[in-house]
């Protein structure tokens, strides 16, 4: 058998009348034996156990459930051990009662084509009858209402109270919940006023603050001089008021020449010529302007 190279190459068919050395045997999956390709079927090769996998079931005749017969065991002790164990007689009318149309006068029975459940009942019916006027349809269920603390509230005002347990708590709960809310509110209504009135003071504060030092600068005799073009104020305000006015708004301008302030080093004093500069140090101050 097989080859010189491969001495166990290649088995033996199991029919006695065959014998035939096949390189490539089938293993029948359930006599376990080796076959041909000619005699590989079970038919060709009369297979012992040709009904090994196959599955049977019975269904039973007192509960209409199905019983599956296993192939190495005898039918009727299969039969009893369903019987002892897991018959029950109460399942048949459940098992073979067909579903039907419940609209009214309607018999057709409900499979699994032409059934439809209804969006607003959620009860099945057939094809004819899928829509709600034709079944007489009761519509939606009513969703609860959502709850209203006031509706409560006034509802427990004017129901007078009884003695009994569970009215007195439920009035407590009210009550207490009702306090809360006061309270949430009361402290909300204090914190803005509170932000107003220190608001308020912040602002007159600002106010008296630079009010005084205003005041404080004119009594000592404090002069503010404009860095640009040397004028002396009184006040803060008002050299800021000048800035604002004069040399901001003048350079803003579209097309506005610059000023240029040329300041005597002697005297501080601001020229904007400075050909009136030179006459100024020579008139007042001898021709020298060394400081």
């Amino acid at each position: 058998m097989g080859t010189p190279e491969f001495p166990n190459l290649g088995k033996h068919c199991s029919v006695s009348d065959c014998k035939l050395i096949d390189f490539l045997p089938f293993t029948c999956d359930r006599c376990n034996q080796i076959y041909c390709l000619e005699h590989r079927s079970y038919i060709k090769h009369n297979c012992t156990k040709p009904n090994k996998h196959d599955v049977t079931v019975v269904i039973c005749p007192l509960c209409a459930k199905g019983v599956r017969l296993i192939p190495d065991q005898d039918p009727n002790i299969t039969w009893e051990n369903h019987v002892n164990t897991e018959c029950d007689p109460s399942n048949y009318e459940k098992a073979t009662k067909k579903k039907k149309c419940p609209a009214p006068g309607c018999r057709e029975v409900l499979v699994f084509s032409n059934t439809i459940k209804c969006r607003d009942c959620m009860i099945d019916h057939c094809l004819k009858h899928r829509f709600g006027p034709a079944h007489k349809c009761p519509g939606p269920k009513k969703l609860e209402t959502s709850f209203s603390f006031m509706s409560l509230v006034n509802r427990n005002r004017k129901e007078e109270p009884k003695p009994n347990l569970a009215s007195a708590s439920s009035s407590k709960w009210t009550t207490g919940l009702f306090n809360v809310a006061s309270s949430i509110m009361a402290s909300a209504e204090a914190g803005i006023s509170k932000l107003s009135g220190d608001t308020n003071q912040s602002q007159q504060t600002t106010r008296n603050g630079t009010g005084q030092s205003s005041g404080s600068g004119n009594r000592n005799g404090l002069v503010e001089q404009c860095p640009q073009c040397g004028a002396k104020f009184s006040s803060v305000t008002t050299l800021v008021d000048h800035v604002q006015k004069v040399h901001e708004r003048s350079g803003n301008r579209p097309g506005a020449k610059k000023v240029t302030i040329d300041a005597c080093p002697k005297c501080s004093r601001g020229f904007v010529d400075p050909v009136a500069l030179v006459e100024h140090v020579e008139r007042d101050h001898g021709g020298s302007s060394r400081a």
